[in-house]
Parts: structure tokens; C-alpha cells; sequence
């Protein structure tokens, strides 16, 4: 069965010849995004001449830039700073000719063998071949003292930064099964783990239920929702949380914890594609099994945009490396 639905285009997104006419270019090989799939893509599509131009988007380098300390991708034995790994990867695609430049990606027409995209409303690329390297966002409780600790206590990511909390306290917000398997996973590795949930029951599949419960470290927090996280400025020390006792009976209880983790979802960054390429019902792209291939010929899509699952640098890292060789075997058929 074919993955794939045929997708009717509104008529009125057809038109991007209208927008920025004035200023039109045509490169062979289009990068949207910065993080470690699109600057992968850059490095192999460089080696290949295929000339990429890459547009960074609103958050250079990705996500992996609010993270302080990288110690899990290969090739750095003490570890590296999350911006700085960014910046070498941005200077290793440079080296090899990658043209990177600011801007944001606000319409696309990928109606014809040639792909429109238009930046910033203003100038339009034509491209032979598009890499959708857009990434992910981590939801926030939008609290903020969660800005204020980002880095310094507050992650999204327990297999990134778990290790950082090993035989400390911490707490994870979230009541579904990524929730549950990231606590599960941290209780691995801390003195015990809080799940701070707002309902009064979990919404994760009952084998995974059972998982936490059967945790002797797990402590779930049914009825509690976060008020505020505490701390010295500079790291996390605590959270305060409103327990609900009943229709109107509320108490703020604060918990000692080191660590505070955000487990209630991604939103892939695939908004402005979906007129043209097929998404899951959460907004991931979907690709055919075993490549980067989307469902519009010479459009390829690469990281967290279309991986639900691991969503690691490394992992978006490779299928950056697929959407490029992807890419120069379809420009190679085409000409």
C-alpha cells in the first residue's frame, strides 16, 4: 500500500511567481535548516558539487544550541558545548563550499519540477532539490522561570541530559508514554524521580503504567501542576506545584529536586510544507521507509522533522548524510 495520499494543493498557494519576483535565483540544491541533519546534508552535498545554499532559519544551529554540555555524540571524548559543536559543523560545510545565509522560509510551491521557495515574503529560490532539515520544538509550560533555567536545570531531553543527574533528584512533567519512558530512564540513573502529573490518572499505554509503578524511585505526583521553579539564579533547586484536593480546594507543596524535565511533546516545524508534503497527524513528515524521499519527487526531509522516535543530534546527524546522498542520486537521474 502506497504510503502516501494524493494531496489536493489550494489553488491560491500556486502563485508564488507573484512574490518577490524582483529577486529570483535558481541553485541546485536547497538546505531549510541548521542543526545537525541540515548541516550534515550541507557537508555531503558540498563534497558532491552540488553547491548547496542553506537557509538557517529563525534558530541557527537548532536546538542542540540551548543545551550547554554535548556528551554523547561521537568524536568528542570531553564532551563540547552545544553552540560550539554547531559552529564546527557550520565551518566544516563552509569549507567545503556550502553558501549559508540567514532568513526564514515563509511559502512554498512545490507544484512543479522546479521547487519554489520564497524567503522572508521577499526573495524566491528555485531549487533543482529541497533538504527540509527544520527540526523540532520542544513544548514548554510557558513559566517564566522555565526560560530562566533553561541550561541550567531544565531540559526536554532526559537522554541528553540525564547523565548530568546521576544519583540526584529531578522531576518530569508529563503524563503520556514519552513521559513515562523518559522517567523510567532517568530512574536509572538519579535517587528518585517525581512524575508531575495535572489529572488524576496517566495517559500512557498500561505497559508503560506498569513500568513506572513497578519503579521503586518513581514517586507520581497525580493532581499536581507546576507553579513556578525555583533556584539560585543559576541552576535548579526545586519546583513549587499547586495540589489539587478538590473542585475548590488547592495547595502549593514545593519538591527539592536538581533537575526539572519537560515530557509533553514536540512540535515538528513542517507547517509552512504542508499544503505540498504528507505529514503524520502530529506534523511530522513522512518519508518512505528505508530514505529521505517525501512524497513529492525531489523534495527529501531529514532530523527531527520527520523523527518522532529518537530525536538525538546523532540520529538526525545520519539521515542528513541520507537526504544528501538521496538528493545527488535524483539530480543525477534527472540531468
Amino acid at each position: 500500500m502506497d504510503l502516501f495520499k494524493k494531496m489536493e494543493v489550494p489553488k491560491n498557494l500556486s502563485s508564488v511567481d507573484s512574490i518577490g519576483g524582483k529577486d529570483t535565483e535558481h541553485v541546485k540544491c536547497l538546505i531549510i535548516g541548521s542543526g545537525p541533519a541540515g548541516y550534515t546534508a550541507a557537508i555531503y552535498a558540498a563534497r558532491a558539487n552540488l553547491k548547496p545554499v542553506m537557509i538557517q532559519g529563525m534558530q541557527a544551529g537548532g536546538q542542540l544550541t540551548t543545551t550547554t554540555e554535548v556528551e554523547n555524540f561521537p568524536g568528542y571524548p570531553q564532551g563540547t558545548d552545544g553552540t560550539a559543536m554547531m559552529e564546527d559543523l557550520k565551518k566544516q560545510a563552509e569549507r567545503f563550499g556550502t553558501e549559508i545565509r540567514w532568513g526564514m522560509v515563509t511559502k512554498v510551491d512545490f507544484s512543479s519540477d522546479v521547487h519554489k521557495v520564497v524567503i522572508d515574503d521577499e526573495k524566491v529560490i528555485l531549487a533543482d532539490a529541497v533538504i527540509i532539515a527544520t527540526g523540532a520544538t520542544a513544548k514548554y509550560l510557558g513559566l517564566e522561570s522555565e526560560e530562566k533555567y533553561k541550561g541550567g536545570g531544565v531540559s526536554a531531553c532526559a537522554t541528553c541530559d540525564g547523565f548530568f543527574y546521576r544519583g540526584k533528584e529531578v522531576a518530569v512533567v508529563g503524563g503520556g508514554d514519552t513521559a513515562a519512558e523518559e522517567a523510567t530512564y532517568l530512574a536509572n540513573l538519579c535517587k528518585k524521580v517525581y512524575l508531575i502529573i495535572r489529572k488524576d490518572y496517566l495517559r500512557a499505554s498500561k505497559a508503560m503504567q506498569k513500568r513506572v509503578f513497578d519503579t521503586p524511585n518513581i514517586e507520581v505526583l497525580f493532581e499536581h501542576s507546576t507553579k513556578e521553579i525555583i533556584g539560585d539564579g543559576n541552576v535548579v533547586q526545586g519546583v513549587k506545584l499547586i495540589k489539587r484536593k478538590g473542585e475548590s480546594d488547592e495547595k502549593e507543596v514545593t519538591i527539592k529536586v536538581d533537575g526539572f524535565f519537560l515530557a509533553i511533546g514536540h512540535t515538528p516545524n513542517s507547517e509552512v510544507f504542508k499544503p505540498y508534503i504528507e505529514t503524520d497527524e502530529t506534523g511530522y513528515i513522512l518519508t518512505k521507509q528505508g530514505s529521505t524521499h517525501t512524497n513529492v519527487p525531489g523534495v527529501f526531509a531529514c532530523g527531527d522533522v520527520q523523527d518522532h522516535v529518537y530525536r538525538q543530534a546523532v540520529t538526525a546527524a545520519g539521515t542528513g548524510c541520507m537526504a544528501a546522498l538521496d538528493t545527488e542520486r535524483y539530480l543525477a537521474q534527472k540531468h
